[in-house]
C-alpha cells in the first residue's frame, strides 16, 4: 500500500510541484487548495501521470475546521497520513502605510495560521500512531525581512517560531514524529501574477530565481531524511547568514534596492487579479511567467543531499594534503 501525503496550497506553485514530486515517488496524494476546478485538474493530471491515487479536497487553510475535515477525509479515503506538507501562502506587495488591518489578518491567517492548522491536524493523528513527518515551508524572508512584504515576512517569522517551539515539545514527549522546515529562495510561481499588489507595477521575484521543482525536491528530501532544517539555494543561506552578521547594513541596502528589486517596469492593470480573499480562477500550474530567467537546479541543494559523500571526499582531500605535507617535511 502506498504512503499518503497531504499537501496544502497544491493547486499551483510550489504546492503543485510538491504534490507531483511525492506522486513521482509513489505516494498517494491529498491536494488541498481553494480553487475547486484547478485542484480537480491537478489531481486528475497527477493520477494519470503517476498511477497513484490523488484526492482533491477544496480547503481554505485559514479555517481550522475545514483543515480538520480535510484530514479526516484523507484518512477515510486514502489511509493514514504519513507526511503533511504545509505550503499554502498569501502575500501583498505594498508598504505598511497602504495596508489595512483586514489584509494583515487574512495574510497572516493563510500563511501562518494555515501552517498551524495543518500541523495540529496532522500531529493529532501522528501522535496516536507515534509516527509521521510534518514539513513546514518557510523562507529566507523568515530570517531577513524585505520592504513591501511585511505581511508575508511577519507570517514566515511566526512559522519559524512556532516550528521551533513545537520541535522541543515533540522531543520532550519522545514522539517518533519528525518535524522539519524548508526555507525557500525566490521562485518562479504564479504568486507574482495574482498576489494583491498596490504598487502600480507588476511584481517579480528577486534574482536569482529558481523553478518550483527545486523547492519540491527539497521538500521531498526533508520529508524523507532526518534533517532539522533545509535551506534551499545559496541566496537563502546568504540572506540568513548576512542578516546575522550585518543586519543594519542590510536594512539600509534594502531601503535603497528592495523596492526596485521586486517590481518590473510593466504597469499593473487596474483589474489585475488578487487571491488574498478569494481564489483566482484559471489554468495556473506550478510555474509563473519567469521560465526564461529561472534555474532548474541548485548546487547548494546538491551539496545538502549528498553531504555524506562530500564530507568523505573532503576528508580524503584533507588526508591527502596532510600526507603530502609530511612527505615534503621528511624530504627536506
Amino acid at each position: 500500500m502506498n504512503k499518503v501525503v497531504v499537501v496544502t496550497g497544491a493547486g499551483a506553485g510550489v504546492g503543485r510541484a510538491a504534490a507531483e514530486e511525492f506522486a513521482r515517488h509513489g505516494y498517494d496524494v491529498a491536494l488541498l487548495s481553494r480553487d475547486t476546478a484547478r485542484l480537480a485538474r491537478a489531481a486528475d493530471e497527477i493520477q494519470r501521470a503517476y498511477g497513484v491515487r490523488a484526492l482533491a479536497i477544496p480547503t481554505d487553510v485559514a479555517d481550522a475546521e475545514r483543515v480538520e475535515e480535510a484530514a479526516t477525509r484523507t484518512e477515510a479515503e486514502l489511509g493514514p497520513i504519513d507526511v503533511w506538507v504545509n505550503v499554502a501562502m498569501a502575500t501583498v506587495f505594498a508598504p505598511v502605510s497602504k495596508l489595512t488591518a483586514q489584509e494583515f489578518e487574512r495574510g497572516t491567517k493563510v500563511t501562518y495560521l494555515g501552517q498551524v492548522h495543518g500541523t495540529m491536524a496532522a500531529l493529532s493523528r501522528m501522535r496516536m500512531r507515534n509516527r509521521g513527518t510534518i514539513v513546514n515551508v518557510g523562507s529566507a524572508l523568515g530570517y531577513r525581512s524585505v520592504p513591501l512584504q511585511s505581511i508575508y515576512c511577519g507570517a514566515k517569522f511566526a512559522v519559524r517560531g512556532f516550528t521551533d517551539a513545537l520541535r522541543s515539545e515533540i522531543i520532550h514527549d519522545r514522539l517518533n514524529v519528525h518535524l522539519t522546515m524548508v526555507d525557500l529562495p525566490a521562485l518562479n510561481t504564479p504568486q507574482f501574477d495574482w498576489a494583491l499588489n498596490k504598487m502600480g507595477r507588476k511584481a517579480k521575484p528577486v534574482a536569482p530565481i529558481f523553478q518550483p521543482e527545486v523547492a519540491a525536491r527539497a521538500i521531498y528530501f526533508a520529508a524523507t531524511h532526518k534533517r532539522r532544517e533545509v535551506w534551499v539555494g545559496f541566496p537563502t543561506a546568504k540572506a540568513i547568514l548576512a542578516n546575522r552578521i550585518a543586519p543594519g547594513l542590510l536594512d539600509r541596502y534594502l531601503a535603497k534596492a528592495g523596492y526596485e528589486g521586486q517590481l518590473t517596469d510593466e504597469p499593473l492593470s487596474p483589474d489585475a487579479p488578487s487571491n488574498l480573499f478569494d481564489p483566482v480562477s484559471g489554468d495556473y500550474g506550478a510555474h509563473g511567467r519567469f521560465d526564461s530567467e529561472s534555474k532548474p537546479a541548485s548546487l547548494e541543494m546538491l551539496a545538502v543531499r549528498h553531504r555524506g559523500v562530500l564530507c568523505a571526499l573532503a576528508g580524503i582531500g584533507i588526508a591527502g594534503g596532510i600526507g603530502l605535507l609530511i612527505r615534503k617535511t621528511r624530504g627536506a
